[in-house]
């Protein structure tokens, strides 16, 4: 499934991740978790390996491979709720096959907060 890709591909997929490489520099401790789109009108469904969530370095690394193959992804950092300063918990990794549209990416669960985002349709979006 994967394609050439150009420089400005390329240019684009690292601007892309950058807000998740410097998440991962300043917050190690951050996990991400895999979801996939589901058939029509399912949502989304966890990873199958569940137990294996991506450790903070690796979030950027798993989505430039996903990006590359032709995917389309939506990330997520997820916060706990509540006053005060808010430090990232976890990255949601959405994940779909191209040319198919996903679900709607989904509003935080109670008790979290959605602190930066970012979506791949073929190009980078904020």
């Amino acid at each position: 499934m994967g394609h050439t890709l150009g420089m400005s591909d390329t240019l684009a997929i690292q601007a892309f991740l950058a807000p998740l490489k410097r998440l991962a520099a300043r917050h190690p401790g951050v996990e991400g978790q895999v979801l996939w789109a589901a058939e029509v009108d399912e949502g989304w469904q966890v990873q199958d390996d569940t137990a294996d969530m991506l450790d903070a370095e690796e979030i950027p690394v798993y989505i430039e491979g996903l990006l590359v193959e032709g995917f389309g992804l939506i990330w997520q950092v997820m916060a706990e709720a509540g006053e005060g300063r808010r430090d990232p918990d976890h990255v949601l990794v959405m994940v779909w096959e191209a040319g198919t549209p996903p679900p709607p990416a989904p509003s935080p669960a109670e008790g979290w907060v959605l602190l930066d985002s970012g979506r791949w349709d073929g190009a980078p979006s904020p």
